[in-house]
């Protein structure tokens, strides 16, 4: 992330991108006074390019050497003049490569490290591929600096040894010079052979010769030092040639044994990778299958939630029905105990008839009674006309007047008494008939009212009973069917338990391929991860599913079935209220 956009090669060249991006790895080393004399108008002169690219390889050396501790060999460091004139893809290469060093071993090499990791598999592989390359060229680096080390402490050895040879050299014509100047000062004292002055010359004489011979030997291994000095250098030079082309050699062989072990590897997590990817498009094939399993049994679940919304509808409009059931019920009954209380009132009725029958036919023989004693007082007024003529007659003969006038007395209260008897009788008939016709009018509106209440209730009863016949069936087939979507919610609950173990189990599975699998050097991370969001996913449909089949309990349907039932006879039931009422 820079604020210099870059696109193609060209764009790096002038090396404002690479100072940025030094910024963002250590923004202590390469602070911004670092940042500010880089030059941003490059455009296409490519001497700015040169400083720009001259000073950010200075930086980067620096921060190799101090901040590092590491230093670069001159094989290592990038032609300038090869990127900034013809924009060489190789050198920018291998600078952008110092760059990648700098960020995977500057302080935060973590956070560069996860930035690398979100890149593109092939970014990946291509940044993996760099960093490889420049930590087995910083080896390499170190192996010929220690080789370059030891040589250069073997010369100094050796230059140690000359510097020796050398005085020792000097100190034997130090000395050469010295007999030299004694043979001079005794070559006037020698001539004498006789002397002990000739004797001594002599002995020096044979000393000289020792010694010229020992200075000529000395020599001789002077010239053989020098000599193996000199096929000791040239065996210096041709084993440092010879050290570079093993150099060489070795970076080749060490190249292509970790490219080898590189290729190696990439082949194992390779097969292991397809035998992954080969397990996850099973998994991959197994899941669509789950999908369609788990889209049909939302679908299945929609249409379950339909059904229990109409079925809740139908178990309000069922207890409301229920409720009018129960009125029903309650009004059957109060007809039953007011048709048992009519029927007490009947039966009494008809004991009051039957008493007040009898009474009646009491008052009839009465009446026989009384018409009996009325013939029997009119035969006896016929008696007493004929004794009233006989009393005439009498009287005419000359009867008493005592026995005339009791005869009178008698008659007068025989008249009064039949007029009085005649009274009460006509006034107790007509009110016995009044009594009688009131009570016939009573028992006639009961019997009628008892009929009319009787064919109601009766009428009532039939509708009732066809009513529970009609929903008879309709209770059977519910029952029927309740069973029938307990035992297929059993199922799909057997079903959903089956799928989440067996999404479990995929789901540690996966996990644990993942655990095994280091995300850093997979080059199948993303896809590990999409499939982990998917599984993820897939959990969460899975949850979902499972609330909406908790909420959708065989309880429920139950209820709601059974709430259907009623539900269809409704307006029956509506039409039988208001009927009754």
């Amino acid at each position: 992330n820079t604020a210099e956009s870059c696109k193609d090669v060209q764009d790096l060249t002038n090396g404002v991108a690479m100072a940025q991006v030094l910024h963002e790895i250590d923004a202590a080393w390469f602070d911004k006074v670092w940042l500010s004399r880089i030059k941003e108008d490059v455009g296409d002169n490519w001497r700015i390019k040169a400083s720009n690219l001259k000073k950010v390889l200075q930086g980067i050396t620096d921060y190799y050497h101090e901040f590092l501790g590491q230093q670069i060999s001159e094989d290592l460091l990038p032609d300038l003049s090869q990127i900034s004139e013809h924009s060489d893809p190789v050198e920018l290469g291998r600078l952008l490569q110092l760059i990648l060093g700098c960020a995977v071993n500057c302080e935060k090499k973590q956070e560069h490290i996860q930035v690398i990791m979100t890149l593109e598999e092939s970014v990946q592989h291509v940044v993996m591929a760099a960093i490889q390359e420049l930590k087995r060229t910083l080896e390499e680096l170190n192996e010929v600096l220690a080789e370059k080390e030891e040589l250069k402490q073997r010369c100094q050895e050796l230059d140690l040894q000359v510097a020796a040879l050398q005085e020792e050299k000097s100190s034997l014509m130090s000395e050469n010079e010295l007999m030299n100047d004694r043979l001079d000062q005794l070559d006037g004292s020698l001539d004498d052979t006789n002397t002990a002055v000739a004797k001594k010359y002599f002995n020096a004489q044979m000393q000289l010769e020792q010694l010229q011979e020992e200075n000529f030997r000395l020599e001789t291994a002077k010239d053989d030092y020098r000599v193996h000095c000199e096929e000791l250098e040239k065996q210096l030079v041709e084993l440092q040639h010879r050290n570079d082309e093993l150099t060489s050699l070795a970076e080749e062989s060490r190249a292509l044994k970790d490219e080898i072990d590189v290729l190696r590897t990439l082949a194992d997590k390779t097969n292991k990778l397809e035998s992954t990817v080969e397990v996850y498009r099973k998994k991959l094939e197994d899941l669509n299958d789950f999908r369609r399993q788990v889209k049909s049994l939302q679908e299945t679940n929609m249409m379950y939630m339909h059904n229990t919304v109409s079925l809740e509808e139908e178990l309000k409009k069922a207890n409301a029905a229920r409720a009018q059931l129960e009125t029903y019920k309650r009004q059957v009954q109060e007809l039953h105990n007011k048709l048992s209380e009519e029927s007490k009132r009947a039966d009494t009725l008809a004991f009051e008839q039957k008493r007040l029958e009898e009474k009646h036919e009491a008052l009839i023989k009465e009446k026989e009674r009384l018409i009996v004693q009325r013939d029997a007082l009119k035969e006896t007024n016929e008696e007493l006309r004929c004794s009233q003529m006989q009393q005439d007659h009498l009287n005419q003969t000359g009867i008493c007047v005592s026995f005339l006038e009791m005869f009178i007395r008698l008659q007068h209260e025989n008249k009064m008494l039949h007029l009085q008897q005649e009274g009460s009788e006509n006034e107790q008939i007509v009110e016995l008939q009044e009594k009688l016709e009131q009570k016939h009018r009573t028992i006639n509106e009961l019997e009628t009212e008892n009929r009319e209440k009787l064919s109601e209730v009766h009428d009532e009863l039939q509708k009732k009973e066809a009513l529970l016949a009609d929903l008879q069936p309709d209770l059977n087939q519910n029952a029927q069917k309740i069973e029938e979507l307990e035992a297929a919610l059993h199922k799909k609950d057997e079903d959903m338990k089956s799928m989440e173990e067996r999404y479990k189990m995929y789901l540690e599975k996966a996990r644990s391929v993942i655990k095994t699998l280091d995300p850093k050097l997979n080059p199948a991370s993303a896809e590990i991860m999409l499939l982990r969001k998917q599984l993820t996913e897939k959990d969460k449909r899975i949850e979902a599913l499972e609330v909406r089949t908790i909420l959708a309990s065989p309880l429920d349907v139950v209820s709601n079935l059974i709430t259907g039932t009623a539900i269809q006879k409704s307006q029956e039931n509506s039409y039988f209220k208001n009927h009754c009422l």
